[in-house]
């Protein structure tokens, strides 16, 4: 497989996850360096490893994954969403936020966002294409890009203050509902 069409592939399914980046960051919930990386990290590395696990699982397990994974990411975007939502609507000073980029919290971002990444690798799986590179490419690009949705997130995140949680949430939402559209029309 050529490059130009590995990074066009790895560019779009950074798109899930880079926009997962940038509600986090805009709403205020990951502001350390550490947390930055942490999140972006985790993106790429789900989205590198998703591939090869499909791949691996080939056409046999691909009729089972395909009948529900949307569902999948919709619930656990639209849960992690939801709680952004109600993090926002609370008038404490100081209101309760959790960090995105540690435990389940985590675990279920990078999971949702990168379920399509799975299909990519079953699909080169089927097309007998080597997954190593594709796998690699999609990981590194969507780190970066992730890197770069957390930096405008915290520009956007000084322009709307309180509600940059509930935009947060909605975003989240929004690709939620995206992803189970897309694969029920």
């Amino acid at each position: 497989m050529a490059f130009i069409p590995i990074l066009v592939m790895a560019l779009a399914l950074s798109m899930d996850a880079s926009a997962v980046s940038l509600a986090a960051s805009a709403s205020g919930q990951v502001t350390s360096r550490r947390a930055v990386f942490r999140l972006a990290f985790h993106f790429g590395l789900f989205q590198a490893l998703m591939p090869i696990l499909g791949w691996f699982l080939g056409t046999t397990i691909q009729p089972l994954i395909a009948s529900f994974d949307h569902w999948i990411a919709f619930g656990l975007l639209a849960i992690v969403g939801i709680r952004m939502l109600r993090s926002g609507a609370d008038q404490s000073p100081s209101p309760h936020t959790s960090d995105p980029s540690r435990g389940w919290t985590l675990v279920m971002l990078s999971v949702a966002t990168s379920i399509d990444a799975m299909a990519v690798g079953l699909s080169l799986a089927m097309l007998d294409i080597s997954i190593w590179l594709p796998s690699a490419a999609i990981g590194i690009v969507t780190l970066l890009v992730c890197l770069g949705a957390t930096w405008l997130g915290r520009c956007a995140s000084a322009c709307l203050d309180r509600r940059a949680q509930w935009v947060g949430g909605l975003i989240l939402i929004v690709i939620a509902v995206r992803i189970v559209v897309s694969h029920t029309a």
